[in-house]
């Protein structure tokens, strides 16, 4: 047997394994991309042939019928690792008018991530996550990256009230981060979407991938005391970029103690800002 046909998630993967069968080593197989499909958070699988260097070409193998994937003769190189998390919010300058007492922010509508009532008031909190939502969860996680067919691993990291944190790990995680943490938000949204249909008790997951979410903290925590100390000088307050709502609940928290400053969040999602304002 000189050639064959097979599907992979990687060119080096499908090396391998064709070695394996062929019965030669890797470096004497040669690989021929037949189709390169793009599947759920970009994880890409390849179909390929495989032949041994040197031997007959085997006959051209006609590619299946295409749908929405696109044929391309070299496939691209995997994503790099998310970059290190960059902060996004920028201060506003907002005026603040003398004698004038701050309009109530508009009430946020009912998502998936909880509400600032919900996300930024420690002492509302009514909702305990248990060992049982952690189980759940973490299984509805787990089920989710089985379908999309990617390499990581769940790992229960602890409780905090309502929250469940999940720690993802392993060589696919990059593709769940994504950048500026875009997709590992939007996956994390869609994980509470289904539990919330499905047990619907306030408990939610926070998810972190390759621990993006501390240095997330780290910075946003830092950039906002930088703005903070901004605001208290010139007596005018600061509007931040709109920020998911357990971001928003990160910030209220680094300057719910900071003399001279009050905070509150004013907008409807998914435009919902955090206001820094001399107090």
């Amino acid at each position: 047997m000189q050639s064959l046909e097979l599907t992979a998630k990687s060119l080096d993967e499908a090396k391998q394994t064709a070695a394996q069968k062929l019965g030669v080593e890797p470096d004497q197989v040669q690989i021929t991309v037949l189709e390169e499909t793009k599947g759920l958070f970009g994880k890409m699988n390849y179909r390929v042939r495989a032949e041994v260097a040197g031997a007959a070409p085997a006959a051209e193998a006609k590619p299946a019928k295409k749908s929405t994937a696109k044929t391309k003769a070299k496939a691209e190189p995997a994503p790099a690792p998310e970059p290190e998390p960059e902060p996004e919010a920028k201060p506003a300058k907002k005026s603040a008018p003398k004698g004038k007492a701050k309009a109530e922010p508009a009430p946020a509508p009912v998502v998936a991530e909880a509400s600032d009532a919900d996300e930024e008031e420690d002492n509302q909190e009514e909702v305990v996550a248990t060992e049982e939502d952690a189980t759940r969860l973490t299984a509805m996680v787990n089920e989710i990256l089985e379908l999309a067919q990617l390499d990581a691993e769940v790992t229960q990291t602890d409780l905090n009230g309502r929250y469940v944190n999940v720690q993802l790990d392993g060589k696919d995680v990059a593709f769940l981060v994504g950048k500026h943490g875009e997709v590992l938000n939007n996956f994390q949204y869609l994980v509470n979407v289904m539990a919330n249909r499905k047990y619907g008790n306030g408990v939610r997951v926070t998810l972190d991938g390759n621990h993006y979410r501390d240095r997330r903290e780290t910075a946003l925590t830092e950039l906002a005391t930088q703005i903070a100390e901004q605001v208290r000088l010139r007596g005018e307050e600061a509007v931040l970029d709109a920020l998911p709502a357990f971001e928003r609940r990160v910030v209220h928290r680094a300057l719910s103690e900071m003399e001279g400053i009050s905070t509150y969040s004013e907008g409807e999602e998914p435009n919902r800002r955090i206001v820094i304002a001399p107090a």
